[in-house]
């Protein structure tokens, strides 16, 4: 189904003071051209874009958001923030995918201060790219409210998030290859699912029998999830004395 042709996005665009705000400051003087969907923050360093940045951004409805940091290797902070802004978007993307958010929606890019057309261009792309998504939710087929709700679960855990990245998600090599060769092993890819993703499938399930939530096939529909992967949550939950399972019908409830 194509995207409404009148739909004009809203992209929140967190910019590297050093780097890309001065690329984005000269595409204006220059005048390039380039779609104006681009809603501004200015940081002082694309490192300092936090998960929960990402997740507020998207769960106000944002229909993309932009980073835009100095090329690795030219940052102006010790230890390279651009490097913590990489991590941060792979760890992102993959949370925004498990909640049902098009990781797409998301994009990371290198712009120096002197790369305004370069700027034009990635906005341009960019911009095309979430026009033809269509609205926050449209591509995705959810209900907003239900990829809201992910998400504010998602930011719950954020502190929990950077605990779990500084003790198990060190990565060896501080180059882009060496950040994307540890973020594609399988081992990461099977502690990432046991120690955050498992555990942000809990809180969402729990958030669904708060509102009222019942049954495996219900809890699994609302949250995009498949109905064994529910119920097996819920069953760890209710080891745990959290929920209680009601019969061989699997429907539960929050523990008293």
């Amino acid at each position: 189904m194509a995207a409404p042709s009148d739909f004009k996005p809203i992209i929140v665009g967190f910019l590297c003071n050093w780097c890309c705000y001065g690329g984005a400051d000269l595409c204006g003087v220059s005048r390039f051209q380039y779609p104006p969907y681009l809603r501004v923050i200015r940081l002082m360093c694309s490192g300092r874009v936090d998960l929960e940045f990402i997740f507020r951004a998207f769960a106000k409805k944002a229909d993309g958001v932009f980073i835009g940091g100095c090329h690795l290797g030219d940052c102006h902070y010790n230890p390279e923030g651009n490097y913590d802004a990489l991590g941060n978007s792979m760890v992102a993307k993959r949370i925004l995918e498990n909640v049902g958010v098009n990781p797409d929606r998301l994009r990371l890019e290198w712009v120096s201060a002197g790369e305004g057309i370069r700027f034009a261009e990635i906005m341009n792309e960019f911009g095309a790219k979430i026009k033809a998504l269509g609205p926050f939710g449209y591509s995705e087929g959810r209900d907003v409210a239900d990829l809201q709700d992910g998400l504010e679960a998602a930011t719950q855990m954020v502190p929990y998030i950077k605990l779990v990245e500084r003790e198990r998600f060190r990565v060896p090599k501080r180059t882009e290859d060496g950040y994307r060769e540890f973020f594609a092993r399988e081992d990461y890819n099977v502690l990432f699912k046991d120690l955050v993703l498992d555990k942000l499938a809990m809180s969402r399930i729990m958030g669904a029998l708060r509102q009222g939530l019942a049954s495996t096939e219900e809890v699994a529909q609302k949250l995009g999830l498949e109905p064994a992967e529910v119920a097996r949550h819920m069953h760890l939950l209710s080891q745990q004395g959290v929920v209680k399972i009601d019969g061989s019908h699997v429907r539960a409830a929050i523990a008293a």
